[in-house]
């Protein structure tokens, strides 16, 4: 009989804890059982695997970043959307620095729910992009453009790489104000 108040959603949600905490690699069952007060196999009521406990860390995660980023984008639009999603984006990633690494690879493609989770993130980037007027192809390169910039950015600040006397705030603000200059130009 599982442990009362154990679910699979407070496994997970313990699971993701622990990567904020120490990373994505301090994620174990072991470490996730101690935490709960139960010995491993107890776990396996609740998930299947290491790897499972891993997919439903990066799914939740993955949900609560496009949440994060719907509320950013709702009632903006052009400039002025990019820049807010971008500074929830970064709000979000330093908050959730575990949870985060488990979202940055693509979706396995035979994995049907965690295609729908992904392009739901990748949607709300979408629309904020379209009122640059981009379609297609080019609003793809310009959402892995944003993506990019704004992960090098965070992780560098996140791993302690910045270290010259200049407000980081400014200088994410300027790595945006830049990208959305090129988006108009685009």
């Amino acid at each position: 009989m599982p442990r009362a108040g154990l679910t699979p959603e407070r496994v997970v949600r313990e699971a993701g804890d622990l990567a904020d905490e120490g990373g994505l690699a301090a994620l174990t069952l072991s470490a996730v059982a101690g935490r709960l007060g139960v010995r491993q196999p107890s776990l396996y009521k609740h998930i299947d695997s290491l790897d499972g406990l891993q997919r439903g860390v990066s799914l939740a995660a993955k949900r609560d970043l496009g949440e994060a980023l719907t509320r950013a984008a709702v009632g903006r639009s052009g400039p002025d959307a990019v820049r807010s999603v971008a500074a929830a984006y970064r709000s979000w990633v330093l908050d959730h620095p575990g949870r985060y690494a488990a979202t940055v690879r693509a979706p396995d493609p035979d994995d049907e729910e965690d295609r729908e989770v992904s392009a739901e993130v990748v949607s709300v980037v979408l629309a904020v992009l379209a009122a640059f007027d981009l379609e297609g192809d080019q609003a793809i390169d310009a959402a892995r453009a944003l993506r990019s910039a704004i992960h090098g950015f965070v992780s560098l600040e996140a791993a302690g790489g910045f270290g010259l006397p200049r407000d980081v705030d400014r200088s994410y603000e300027f790595l945006i104000d830049s990208l959305v200059a090129g988006l108009g130009r685009a």
